[in-house]
């Protein structure tokens, strides 16, 4: 369903949101009939208390959400999603000031609470409808709830129906959509278009693998985007246990990602020249798997040392990031699922950002504050440059030892960039519990942070 504000209407029911420690003030400039009907039905403010207030002949005349304390509201995302979430089916309106910073956010958690991957299921009823409140950039929030969605819809589509072909359909609509230029490379043409690695890590399965490209824009600093695409990974030959297989559909996060940022920048018609690349594959087990012990040679020459045939996705970002930075563009992003150590530095909320530039990280961690979407940085730590190098090949896509598991590979992809400004995301892609405007399951990271700071990483 679109996640969209209602029209405004004469029959929107007002809603206030109601910090637990201004109730008091509240309520004393309402009826006692209101006060009762309140004190009744114990609605202190607490976060996700919604209480409905009927007039005198019985319909519907306010309604309060609870707003909690500053203290409770600094560990959740999406307040008034909680109250969203429990209102009954209805047009709401804002009646209260929601202070600036935050209003965006939790008009944005709102209209996420509407969102239910139901592909697979029947229809699910309607929900509590939002007026776009003075103050905020409707179409802005609505790209973002859109954009939202579609890496939802990505990330949550088992493997079954988004191998490497789906991934680049729904690419490709969304290049038709905005007028965007599309291609993509697929199978042995990947070699013959020196792209090795990307076809080594695919030619397993019988789900061809590919590189997608999509261009837009004609003027304007150049932006390149590029995002992990493994559709599932068994491990390949590395075979992963049953456990650490059952979330590999979620292994094109960053790829959902990348699309997600790409839409929304598209759709706010940002002044960039937009390149988006995917490296789409499977990996999968056959005869012709690439196999422990190889030795690579990627598109930029530099030889690769196999030593776990599960640590695929920097292989394929490789050969993207190659064919990004010889364009030179003003800056490159890569996203993508990347390392479990991510995860356990620093959990599923937080998405790990890496970049050698003091102003970039600056601006992406106030782009995180004011648009609901942690981000956390980390280092490009030099000294350990020599645990990707191993002794027969240039570099090593699984250093032994499992220490700085993350960093590592932040490591190794930042050698294919060829000097160009640089942030690389090592994201989850998955909410593992339902929160408010945050169902379980595939969620972006990252990129609405991102779309805050373009205009000071790209000078916009």
């Amino acid at each position: 369903m679109p996640l969209c504000f209602a029209a405004p209407t004469a029959a929107a029911i007002p809603l206030h949101t109601i910090e637990a420690d201004q109730l008091d003030p509240f309520l004393e400039n309402q009826p006692e009939r209101i006060r009762n009907w309140v004190a009744g039905n114990e609605f202190t403010g607490t976060i996700g208390q919604t209480l409905l207030i009927s007039g005198e002949d019985g319909s519907t005349v306010m309604a309060l959400a609870g707003f909690g304390t500053a203290s409770a509201r600094a560990r959740q995302r999406f307040i008034l999603a909680a109250a969203a979430e429990k209102l009954p089916k209805g047009t709401y309106q804002l009646a209260s000031d929601l202070p600036g910073d935050v209003l965006e956010a939790e008009c944005l958690g709102w209209l996420l609470t509407g969102y239910k991957f139901d592909r697979y299921k029947s229809k699910s009823g309607g929900k509590a409808a939002l007026v776009a409140p003075l103050g905020i950039d409707q179409g802005r929030v609505e790209a973002m709830a859109a954009a939202e969605a579609l890496v939802r819809d990505l990330i949550n589509t088992p493997a079954s129906d988004m191998g490497p072909q789906e991934l680049s359909a729904a690419a490709e609509a969304l290049a038709k959509a905005h007028g965007a230029q599309f291609n993509a490379i697929e199978g042995a043409d990947l070699l013959e278009q020196n792209l090795p690695l990307v076809h080594a890590v695919g030619r397993a399965s019988n789900r061809a693998p590919r590189l997608i490209d999509m261009r837009w824009g004609k003027s304007g600093p150049s932006l390149t985007l590029v995002g992990k695409g493994v559709c599932f990974d068994t491990g390949g030959l590395n075979l992963k246990p049953g456990n650490s297989m059952a979330l590999m559909k979620k292994d094109m996060g960053g790829a959902a990602t990348v699309l997600g940022l790409a839409s929304m920048i598209m759709t706010l018609n940002l002044p960039v020249q937009l390149r988006v690349l995917i490296p789409a594959v499977e990996n999968s087990v056959s005869g012709d798997a690439f196999r422990p012990g190889d030795v690579l040679t990627s598109r930029a020459g530099l030889t690769v040392e196999i030593n776990n045939t599960d640590a695929e996705g920097r292989l394929v970002l490789a050969d993207a990031l190659s064919l990004a930075a010889e364009e030179k563009p003003d800056l490159v992003i890569s996203m993508a699922t990347l390392t479990g150590a991510a995860r356990v530095a620093v959990g599923p909320d937080l998405a790990p950002f890496y970049t050698d530039d003091e102003a970039v990280a600056a601006a992406l961690q106030q782009g995180a504050r004011t648009s609901a979407d942690p981000v956390w940085r980390m280092p490009f730590h030099e000294p350990y440059e020599r645990m990707i190098e191993p002794s027969i090949a240039d570099l090593d896509n699984a250093p032994s030892g499992g220490f700085a598991g993350s960093i590592t590979a932040a490591l190794f992809l930042r050698r294919f960039t060829d000097g160009v400004r640089y942030i690389h995301f090592d994201i989850y892609g998955w909410c593992p519990v339902s929160q408010p405007g945050r169902p379980k399951g595939g969620t972006g990271q990252g990129l609405r942070a991102i779309l805050d700071a373009l205009p000071d990483m790209l000078d916009l």
